[in-house]
């Protein structure tokens, strides 16, 4: 199968489940995607070191602070449509942070083209500012990755990755903005 496994088996998926049990969103749907300030043009503080508190707001606190995009895919586990997010092509030095919080989880160092149509990490900026799930919907078995601090949903790690960690952290442009070097 090669390279362009995970990306047959996303398309089979696709094709197999019906359309009513898709959560996939389009890019761009609810406003441009987001870039240093946030969902809504709202200013979020990027935080590269975490105390440990956990990030609490109600389901109309976050519709009010991000994108339809983002809340779908950060709130309601969503997954923006392969090739549409525009960090899948972000090739700048720099981090990428929660859309909601603002805590940095990805590094450029890290990222590197998976050729699925998602940004792709070998590994978090801190693996304590990350946290992952078993993940049984679509009659798969994935383990899913949400932000340590306010738990939005980011995407999947898959054990198909480059060295040297041989993991692919598939995450969604829609639940990251980018903050150059």
């Amino acid at each position: 199968m090669g390279r362009n496994a995970p990306g047959l088996l996303a398309v089979l998926v696709l094709l197999l489940v019906p359309a009513g049990c898709r959560r996939t969103v389009r890019a761009g749907e609810g406003g441009p995607p987001a870039g240093p300030a946030g969902g809504r043009g709202r200013e979020v503080a990027v935080t590269t070191t975490w105390d440990g508190t956990k990030v609490a707001k109600s389901d109309a606190e976050w519709k009010e602070l991000l994108t339809p995009l983002q809340y779908q895919v950060t709130r309601k586990r969503g997954t923006e449509r392969a090739f549409t997010g525009p960090l899948a092509e972000e090739h700048r030095e720099g981090v990428y942070a929660c859309v909601c919080c603002g805590l940095v989880l990805f590094d450029s160092k890290e990222k590197f083209d998976s050729g699925t149509g998602w940004p792709s990490f070998r590994a978090p900026a801190s693996e304590r500012n990350v946290e992952t799930e078993e993940d049984r919907s679509f009659f798969m078995s994935r383990v899913e990755v949400r932000c340590a601090r306010c738990g939005a949903h980011l995407g999947h790690v898959f054990p198909d990755g480059p060295p040297p960690t041989g993991q692919r952290y598939c995450m969604n442009s829609a639940s990251l903005t980018f903050h150059p070097r």
